[in-house]
């Protein structure tokens, strides 16, 4: 693993590399959870994503959105921190050209991702909790990608019932997949979290 810093739009941006061990089949940005509330590329689910999709063959970019770590700027209540994540995607597709990209996050950074994939287009997405009570914004429609929501029953940050609840407003709704008596941080159930992603990508 690599970290560097890279221009971003209001200042640079902390970036942190991971390979996988074969040739690279997808190129995937990892987005963290709320920057006021301790999150960062370091944290444990970004990171099990990160090593999940490496594992999967997918070249894994990690970053702190503006205000975290090394990078510049300030939380700007999701607005900038989207500009972050287009960043870092164009700088990722202009070193690692011609890779299908997969964009994933975690709670806050789960709906960064959402928001992003509307654009984007990856050919997949994962979010694990994504914080859909706090950052509502506005539906999408992400018909040409294969989404993955995880989350748990236990949630007490983002309850599962306002997940569902979303979702089922959506013309084009994720895979919901839950994992029983897990709270938001999924404490002890990594493992679990990592074995769901390579279920539903099992045959693909």
């Amino acid at each position: 693993m690599k970290t560097e810093t890279i221009p971003g739009p209001v200042g640079a941006l902390q970036v942190l590399v991971e390979q996988p061990d074969a040739e690279p089949r997808a190129l995937a940005v990892i987005c963290h959870p709320h920057p006021l509330h301790g999150g960062s590329l370091s944290n444990k689910i970004v990171h099990q994503l990160a090593r999940t999709f490496a594992g999967m063959g997918a070249i894994s970019v990690r970053f702190n959105f503006r205000g975290v770590g090394d990078s510049g700027g300030e939380y700007d209540e999701g607005r900038g921190e989207l500009d972050d994540l287009f960043t870092v995607v164009a700088w990722a597709s202009q070193r690692w050209p011609g890779l299908p990209l997969w964009l994933g996050g975690f709670s806050f950074g789960g709906f960064i991702a959402i928001q992003a994939a509307a654009e984007l287009g990856p050919g997949r997405l994962v979010v694990v909790a994504p914080a859909v009570n706090y950052f509502p914004g506005q539906d999408v429609d992400l018909p040409d990608t294969d989404w993955l929501l995880i989350h748990s029953d236990g949630d007490d940050v983002v309850p599962l019932s306002k997940v569902q609840a979303w979702e089922q407003r959506l013309n084009t709704p994720p895979v919901l997949t839950i994992i029983s008596g897990a709270g938001h941080f999924f404490h002890g159930r990594l493992n679990e979290l990592k074995q769901a992603i390579l279920d539903h990508y099992a045959e693909t």
